[in-house]
């Protein structure tokens, strides 16, 4: 099949791969080079990135805007089966689009969780089920004919990154079963129930922050749900971290009655690394990054370093 893909994030990458491997791609559209990191160098957005690296005689197109009577010019050129799009950055008018086949990857189960954050929100609510959704392309936001779905268990030790990776990964198995319905013209275009929408709207670093009033299981939803970003950052003792992983204790902790009392937010097993939350339950400390250092075990840390039971443990950001 002929396609056009349209993708800037990493989340595409996967699935540009595949559609180059199975497909006869014909051109690829991302996002212009942004000045990023400390020396604000342009940088390539992770598809055209992909796409310098490994198929450079592909046609690469990175208009400012993808609207432009130029640029759908030039894209509408390429006499396509289909577009594919995954996190391309831009929405399409009706005028590029028209005729078209276009599809897009989704990383949810719709109709929940539209939006811009839709893994960030999953974790953060507590879903135990999430998967990836291909759909038409609509004019209100994600809410296009649902053309296939592909589910995940969330684990409850995985981070947003991680849940991105491997959704990602997901991703090529149902685009090419979309793909192959479609030219065997065997699709089932199935509307989403507007009474299940939720919104899973862009973050901020205003996001960030903790609250260990929260039950364990609140507080480890928040830490897994905004890693790596926007991250929640933490201050014990002299040191500033950011949380990258923690568990759930689910056995009682073995502690004086001092540490029994103590407020939420004490760190009440300094070697353990274990700290109290609201309703009397507590969270462990597995992964965390000091400021200016590599990610490492609450274990690395310790070996060396004096961290008293008893001590404190400070959010970055206070809940709004």
């Amino acid at each position: 099949m002929r396609v056009v893909f349209f993708g800037s994030g990493a989340f595409g990458v996967p699935s540009l791969a595949a559609i180059d491997a199975e497909h006869e791609l014909l051109a690829v559209v991302s996002q212009p080079d942004r000045r990023a990191g400390r020396g604000s160098k342009l940088t390539p957005t992770p598809v055209s990135d992909w796409v310098l690296e490994n198929i450079p005689r592909t046609p690469l197109y990175r208009p400012e805007s993808i609207n432009e009577p130029a640029s759908i010019e030039q894209v509408r050129a390429h006499k396509a089966d289909a577009w594919v799009v995954i996190a391309y950055g831009q929405k399409l008018s009706q005028p590029l689009l028209a005729d078209r086949f276009a599809i897009n990857l989704h990383a949810s189960l719709l109709p929940r969780w539209r939006g811009a954050a839709p893994i960030h929100a999953a974790i953060l609510a507590g879903d135990t089920i999430t998967g990836n959704s291909v759909i038409t392309l609509a004019d209100r936001m994600d809410a296009g004919l649902i053309l296939g779905q592909s589910k995940r268990t969330i684990d409850p030790a995985l981070t947003t990154g991680e849940l991105h990776d491997l959704l990602a990964a997901d991703g090529p198995g149902l685009i090419s079963q979309v793909l192959t319905d479609h030219a065997a013209g065997t699709l089932n275009a199935m509307p989403q129930d507007e009474s299940k929408v939720t919104i899973a709207p862009k973050l901020s670093r205003n996001e960030a922050w903790l609250d260990f009033n929260d039950d364990a299981h609140q507080v480890r939803r928040r830490i897994h749900g905004l890693t790596p970003w926007p991250g929640v950052a933490v201050k014990i003792g002299t040191v500033e971290m950011r949380l990258l992983r923690v568990s759930v204790c689910d056995e009682p902790i073995q502690s004086d009655v001092q540490q029994k009392d103590a407020a939420p937010g004490t760190l009440i097993d300094a070697h353990r690394g274990i700290i109290r939350c609201g309703d009397n339950t507590t969270i462990q400390m597995i992964e965390i990054q000091p400021v200016g250092k590599k990610p490492m075990t609450w274990t690395a840390l310790t070996n060396g370093r004096s961290i008293e039971t008893g001590t404190a443990v400070i959010p970055k950001y206070n809940r709004p």
